[in-house]
């Protein structure tokens, strides 16, 4: 495993936990902002990411929330870390809502950002839900074909398919016609970039992932429906860990239907999660928010964490 950690041993420790398609640099504003105050902060290349690699990477079963719970769970070992406070974005907020789920006394407490906890449904499964709501030609349907998508992304410039994916995410749903109708490719080239996505950081995130390739990120998503099937047994459980969530108001999750009755009205997440203690949505921000807003994020994180 590829870990970046800044710290004392003898300080609390802090796990960041990236999303797709990112590496640990996506948190080096946060590490930078909080390790002065204190934390010794680690962040890893998730499995199937750059140096972090794994047996069989094309297998989604190497992927399921279990074996990512795991590498967590070395992690620790290996660093002689009995508890620990998880910070997750994207992919890495539905790994630590679950790691926090299944082993709540390893947690100090947890901020999540993009994607809230939300308990399995023994009906229906993620990407029948997905597919049922968006249809076949929403990103996460699309991604399940293996070699596919990895191939789509290999006829173009991997910065411009970065450029794509850094400007998705947002208020409408990323759709991607099929191969035969132009598949990836024919999706515009975003002609203004967020304004976080500096050249360095392109050129960066260009380089590694020019280098790396994609089908371990991609395979996160072709693991969806393992990791339902194995969270089934917990579909009653709750998240017992004090808990802040964190999303930009233009996040594509946010938008999930039935999402924002979920979070602000019902109190489905509430009762799902009782220890979750703020819920915060930030303006004209969209998916990427630990990086559109480094200084806010790393603030949120800090006065939660300081608490405990």
């Amino acid at each position: 495993m590829n870990v970046a950690s800044v710290g004392s041993e003898s300080d609390p420790a802090i796990v960041f936990l990236h999303g797709f398609p990112e590496v640990w640099q996506s948190w080096a504003n946060q590490i930078l902002y909080l390790n002065p105050k204190g934390y010794r902060c680690i962040a890893p290349d998730l499995r199937g990411y750059r140096k972090t690699e794994i047996e069989v990477p094309g297998d989604p079963e190497s992927y399921s929330v279990e074996n990512i719970i795991k590498d967590i769970l070395a992690l620790m070992k290996i660093l002689n870390i009995d508890k620990i406070f998880l910070v997750g974005h994207d992919w890495g907020a539905f790994m630590a809502w679950s790691f926090c789920l299944l082993h709540p006394d390893k947690v100090r407490a947890v901020v999540n950002l993009s994607v809230p906890y939300i308990a399995m449904n023994p009906d229906k499964s993620f990407l029948d839900g997905f597919r049922d709501y968006y249809g076949d030609l929403y990103y996460m349907c699309r991604f399940q074909a293996i070699g596919e998508m990895e191939d789509e992304f290999a006829s173009m410039d991997t910065a411009d398919v970065l450029k794509i994916l850094y400007s998705s995410f947002g208020l409408d749903p990323l759709m991607i016609p099929l191969e035969k109708d132009g598949g990836f490719k024919s999706l515009p080239i975003p002609k203004t970039l967020p304004s976080w996505l500096t050249d360095e950081v392109l050129g960066c995130y260009t380089k590694l992932f020019r280098k790396s390739g994609f089908t371990g990120g991609l395979s996160y998503y072709r693991a969806l429906d393992i990791s339902w099937k194995l969270l089934l047994p917990w579909k009653d459980a709750k998240v017992k860990v004090p808990a802040k969530f964190i999303a930009g108001a233009n996040d594509h999750p946010l938008h999930f239907e039935g999402m924002k009755d979920y979070i602000f009205i019902n109190g489905g997440f509430k009762k799902d999660v009782p220890s979750l203690e703020e819920v915060v949505i930030i303006q004209d921000v969209p998916h990427f928010a630990n990086q559109a807003k480094p200084d806010e994020i790393s603030g949120h994180i800090y006065e939660f964490f300081k608490k405990y």
